[in-house]
């Protein structure tokens, strides 16, 4: 398979794209590092980027950011990163990337825990999460093409849980297996419309 990760250099497409890359092809994409670049919240960059790719059996994305910060002090501004970034920036990649699926090609979006259970200063990033959910599961009803679209829902990560354990108290955090697991049941499995929940 030839699968693109978008985020392939961050803390958990890092693991992704070593895992792949055994057995298929992994192309690397992101803002500022990857064999090529791109910017999810310009549709013109993400346009590009396919076009210099061509066709690919997986898109995985594992980037997108949203603002963290008490509810008082979030402005209009704030929500709009989350909006135009983790958000539309994903959306986009859907919309744009089905065109450049092979036949049986499936794209898989990334959200957390926030969409089902949101601590202290995520309103911003709760609400993009949530969104993306009803998204994929609205958007695969009216895709006629024979490609899937899922999103991998996780916990706090083990790799970057000693950065946020402080925001989530009690929480476990989730194996690099875990991860690994969601993504690929994602990319080789035959689900569609799912939210793939690994939240212990």
């Amino acid at each position: 398979m030839k699968i693109l990760i978008i985020g392939g250099n961050g803390t958990v497409g890092q693991s992704l794209a070593a895992h792949f890359a055994t057995q298929d092809e992994v192309i690397i994409a992101g803002r500022t590092s990857g064999s090529i670049q791109v910017d999810i919240e310009d549709s013109n960059s993400i346009r590009a980027m396919f076009e210099n790719i061509g066709k690919v059996d997986a898109i995985i994305c594992v980037a997108g950011e949203a603002k963290w910060a008490d509810f008082d002090s979030l402005s209009e501004s704030d929500y709009y990163i989350g909006l135009r970034s983790k958000l539309m920036g994903q959306v986009n990649l859907v919309r744009l990337g089905k065109s450049y699926l092979n036949k049986q090609g499936s794209i898989t979006l990334s959200t957390g825990i926030l969409a089902d259970d949101p601590v202290a200063q995520t309103a911003s990033a709760a609400m993009v999460n949530g969104a993306l959910h009803s998204f994929v599961k609205a958007a695969v009803l009216d895709l006629k093409e024979a490609i899937r679209v899922n999103v991998v829902s996780l916990g706090v990560v083990e790799a970057a849980y000693d950065k946020y354990k402080e925001y989530f108290p009690g929480h476990h955090p989730i194996s690099t297996t875990k991860v690994i697991n969601a993504y690929v049941r994602s990319v080789k499995d035959r689900g569609n419309g799912e939210i793939i929940r690994v939240y212990h």
